[in-house]
């Protein structure tokens, strides 16, 4: 849109008017743009000695039906452009066509297409809009009879001959044909570019009434309104949370926000209640109380009237007020948390709360809030999908015709050198740099919710994707530039083991478990070894093998290093080589040298190492001496967040001269200059990380006391990080009985009693949701089954899903076994007989007959376990091998086999792929051996240049023993899978 500007500006255009194709997506921006490049040119201008001007932005929307044009829709003013958008919205939320007519819109000027044959009769608000070439038809016709209906119309879809040729290509992704085949009527007019504005009116030199009537239109449209407030909206799109105002929301906030500072901290904690002051006066200078009721309502109603479970976390944590709203649950006191990254006021963009809610608990908080709030008042944010590299390729090669395995090689990164001889590679290529990045289509936000205290559609129309929920046409960043506050109702599943976890203690072991006492949990021994150990396999954010690794390498034993540890995990960090540096300070604290004795202050939490950004505010703050507001402003500057180049140079500047009036050297301001600016952008928020520690103490908590209730409720939240067969793996580990899934036991999920653990009907591959729903449910209302035939006629089972549940042993309660239950099943419904729907008035039985004894295997029994589930359940990995080798060396005793080379196997459970600085492949991998402990391995792509790994299965492994701050793991050397035996069933 800058670039559209700036080449109208060029051209001496002093009014444009913005009509996307059935979306009003570009309309904010290009009203901003009009706005602000008039004002940023203008002290060139005056110095150049020229008239400084600014574009008149028109706005509307050209509305098509099947690639037709129908009809412009012109905003005449802020009131216009609302009925646009909702006209558009109407008809995208009910999925209905639009009409051939256009609608009765008081405040819009619609302008038809002019055609040879066009004898419409037109209302007083339309208009014909006619192209130059066009204007040789006009003789004779009848619209010269109402010559005050014609205007100008000179559509610009593309700048350039470049841009049309991409043009081309982008119409024939959007039909799905061949670059060839996009009809012309598809494609817009090689003439459809940006000209001056006097050229145009030139053209129109023989019908000077048909300018006439096209300037008086545009005069009278105004969008000036919003220019307020610097290119942005008034604030009227603040919703106030009372039907009082701004003045009631300030005092009840005030009123909830001190009650909850004694819930939290008590009546006399001083601190708090400064601190609680400060934040509340610069939420209420900055307009931001609304905000603050409007999140405390929704928790509210989670906690109230859902009962529910949440996490509050981003920067968010920050602040006193939230904490004591119950927005989150990190103690921002306590933590030494500035409130100033997340709300000062000299901040510009609005602050936002991420609130996580169960995966499957989130919508119903979403419905609440689209309940509450008035249609056309709160709507889902939008995002913008973009064409990706390899995408692009296959789109590219797609519509030129060429075969998939062409397309395929030129998608592969090591045919790069071969691709770069191939002149079609290179046409793609060229194409390719033009299109990169370049917007796709439109989809929703993964939670950002707007509300607004004046209809959303006076600055977009809405679209109804398949979620259910109306989402406006532009991203997160528009409704930054706009002023919108966005409300982040996120879903994550690590809330949904604590919840499920909390729910089945409750009903296996009869106890009520209060899992927000986090003072508590933080402090227990029990839960700071498991830590240590870095075995914390299916609690949330922590179980991940690179943070294994590095909570055995901290040693990590307490709350705040796993905190950090949460924050130095991060790519950025890692790479940079920062978080070897925490490592290494961290256990030899004595011997880390300090800047400075500020530097030392402010630091000595993290050895001297920036993990946090708000490590960054602190040094700002207290070494150079700049306020908190701007200390956030630099810091969000540096890690690219920050348009203005020269307010951040004049903020940099502002450090070194703060720096040198509280005493200190050049040498030392430029050091310290330099590792706050090589940092920051890496960095990651402390209250972001201190929520997902909360989180991960929680479940820490249940995995320690109630192991066997946690890994159910982890596998009926479909785990985590892992696949599902290493959480099963892991329950049997709690000692907990794990039988397969049985009729008369399962339900759709796992369940628990007691010791025994019974696999739910949910997994079973082939097994339709019908019956998954069906089975556990007749159970429940009518009792257990009695035997097969019973079971067919309850269920009204097909022979096909019959034939599975028998073949996973699902209906072992006949006491039968499988191959005897196959033989019965088709003698039941093997013949095609009429089914009988209705009720039996006599349970009548059929004959039974004896069968010779039919021979079964465990290996037999495990094959169809691992088709059927996709693990084998009752059967190690390892007892599928051919031989009885299980390695020289077991993960246990490896800390004694530093330095030397070993032959170990391993049970694969997954593997990461990175790349080295030199661009080429290297592999981690993670496995089990036989006795089920994790162990970790390196491939270095000198010692394995291919992908190495074959899929699920054992390994054999030859490698050295290596040790990285206590951690052991293997670099391979060679690396081979192991064969296994075959199914019996498929060798006969």
């Amino acid at each position: 849109m800058k670039e559209v500007v700036r080449q109208a500006r060029a051209l001496g255009i002093r009014q444009m008017a913005l009509t996307d194709i059935n979306n009003s997506t570009g309309v904010m921006e290009f009203i901003r743009e009009c706005y602000q490049q008039g004002i940023a040119r203008e002290a060139d201008d005056i110095q150049a000695g020229n008239i400084p001007y600014q574009i008149k932005p028109i706005a509307g929307i050209e509305f098509r039906r099947d690639n037709h044009l129908l009809y412009i829709g012109i905003a005449r003013n802020k009131e216009g452009m609302r009925e646009l958008n909702e006209f558009l919205s109407h008809h995208n939320i009910e999925a209905t066509p639009l009409p051939n007519d256009a609608p009765s819109l008081p405040d819009v000027f619609f302008i038809y297409p002019f055609t040879k044959t066009f004898n419409r009769e037109l209302k007083f608000n339309e208009f014909v809009g006619i192209k130059a070439k066009q204007l040789n038809h006009l003789y004779q016709h009848q619209l010269l009879c109402t010559k005050e209906k014609l205007v100008v119309w000179h559509p610009v879809t593309v700048s350039n001959k470049v841009e049309y040729r991409l043009h081309e290509y982008l119409r024939a992704i959007e039909l799905n044909t061949l670059l060839s085949m996009v009809p012309e009527n598809a494609k817009c007019g090689n003439e459809e570019v940006l000209i001056p504005e006097e050229q145009l009116k030139s053209s129109f030199d023989r019908f000077p009434f048909i300018v006439e009537n096209t300037q008086k239109l545009i005069d009278n449209c105004d969008l000036s309104v919003y220019f307020e407030s610097g290119a942005q909206p008034a604030s009227k799109n603040r919703f106030s949370y009372s039907k009082e105002g701004a003045a009631f929301d300030q005092k009840l906030l005030r009123k909830i926000a001190y009650k909850g500072l004694v819930y939290r901290y008590g009546p006399d904690n001083k601190v708090a209640q400064e601190r609680m002051e400060k934040e509340l006066c610069i939420i209420e200078l900055k307009n931001y109380c609304a905000y603050f009721l409007i999140t405390f309502d929704i928790i509210r109603y989670a906690i109230g009237k859902c009962n529910f479970y949440h996490v509050g976390r981003g920067s968010g944590a920050n602040s006193i007020v939230a904490y004591c709203l119950r927005i989150t649950d990190v103690d921002p006191i306590a933590l030494d948390l500035y409130f100033e990254r997340f709300l000062h006021e000299k901040r510009t963009s609005p602050p936002d709360f991420d609130i996580d809610f169960a995966w499957d608990e989130r919508e119903t908080i979403q419905k609440y809030i689209f309940k509450k709030y008035p249609k056309w008042h709160v709507a889902f944010l939008g995002t913008m999908s973009t064409f990706k590299d390899r995408a692009i390729i296959r789109e590219i090669g797609k519509v030129l015709g060429l075969p998939k395995s062409e397309i395929d090689s030129f998608s592969d990164p090591t045919k790069e050198r071969e691709n770069q001889q191939n002149a079609t590679y290179n046409k793609l290529a060229a194409v390719h740099r033009h299109m990169q990045n370049m917007p796709n289509q439109r989809s929703i936000h993964a939670g950002g919710i707007l509300i607004s205290e004046e209809p959303i559609t006076y600055y977009t129309a809405l679209d109804m994707p398949p979620k259910g929920f109306v989402t406006v046409q532009w991203d997160m960043y528009e409704a930054e530039a706009i002023g919108y506050e966005k409300f982040d109702i996120l879903s994550q599943r690590g809330i949904g083991h604590i919840r499920e976890a909390v729910q089945i203690i409750k009903r296996n072991c009869n106890r009520d478990i209060d899992i927000h006492d986090f003072k508590t949990f933080k402090n227990d021994p029990k839960l700071n070894a498991i830590l240590r150990e870095g075995q914390p396999i299916g609690c949330f954010y922590i179980e991940s093998p690179a943070m294994r690794q590095l909570l055995k390498k901290l040693k990590c034993e307490d709350y705040l290093t796993l905190v950090a540890a949460s924050s130095i995990i991060r790519p950025g960090v890692a790479s940079s080589g920062m978080m070897k540096s925490f490592i290494e300070r961290y256990h030899a604290p004595d011997k880390v040298v300090y800047l400075c004795e500020e530097m030392k202050t402010q630091l000595k939490e993290t050895y001297g190492v920036m993990v946090y950004q708000e490590d960054v505010i602190k040094v700002c703050h207290y070494f150079a001496g700049l306020d908190l507001a701007d200390a956030d402003v630099l810091r969000k500057a540096m890690s690219g967040k920050y348009r203005s180049k020269l307010a951040f140079d004049e903020l940099v500047n502002k450090f070194f001269v703060s720096a040198r009036k509280k005493g200190h050297s050049e040498k030392l301001i430029t050091e310290v200059w330099r590792q706050i600016s090589s940092f920051a952008g890496y960095s990651f928020s402390k209250a972001h990380s201190a929520s997902f520690a909360v989180e991960s103490y929680q479940s820490l908590y249940l995995k320690t006391y109630y192991p066997k209730e946690f890994m159910v409720a982890v596998l009926n939240n479909y785990g985590g990080f892992y696949t599902r067969w290493v959480y099963v793996h892991e329950l049997q580990k709690t000692g907990a009985k794990v039988h397969l899934p049985c009729v008369n036991h399962s339900d759709e999920v796992v369940t628990i009693k007691e010791n025994d653990a019974y696999l739910g009907f949910v997994g079973i591959q082939g097994l339709e949701q019908k019956l998954i729903e069906l089975i556990p449910k007749e159970r429940h209302l009518n009792g257990a089954y009695q035997d097969l035939e019973q079971f067919i006629k309850r269920t009204q089972i097909t022979l096909e899903q019959a034939i599975l549940l028998i073949r996973l042993g699902a209906l072992r309660f006949t006491g039968k076994d499988k191959k005897t239950l196959l033989w019965d099943i088709y003698n039941y419904l093997g013949h095609k007989q009429k089914r009988i729907n209705s009720a039996e008035l006599f349970s009548v039985t059929q004959k039974s007959f004896a069968l010779p004894e039919l021979e079964n295997s465990a290996l037999e029994d495990a094959y169809i376990e691992w088709e059927l589930l996709g693990y084998p359940l009752n059967f190690n990995m390892f007892d599928f091998l051919k031989t009885k080798y299980r390695g020289e060396v077991m993960a246990a005793d490896m800390h004694q086999y530093i330095g030397k080379t070993v032959r170990m196997v391993g049970n694969y459970v997954c593997e990461k792929t990175v790349h080295t600085v030199k661009n080429s492949k290297m592999w981690f991998g993670t496995f089990l051996d036989h006795n089920g402990d994790f162990f970790d391995t390196t491939h270095f792509p000198n010692s394995t240049p291919v992908y190495p790994f074959k899929g699920k299965g054992c390994y054999l492994i030859l490698g050295k023993v290596v040790e990285d701050f206590g951690f052991p793991s293997v670099e391979v050397l060679k690396f081979a899978k192991l064969d296994i035996m075959m199914n019996p069933v498929a060798v006969d």
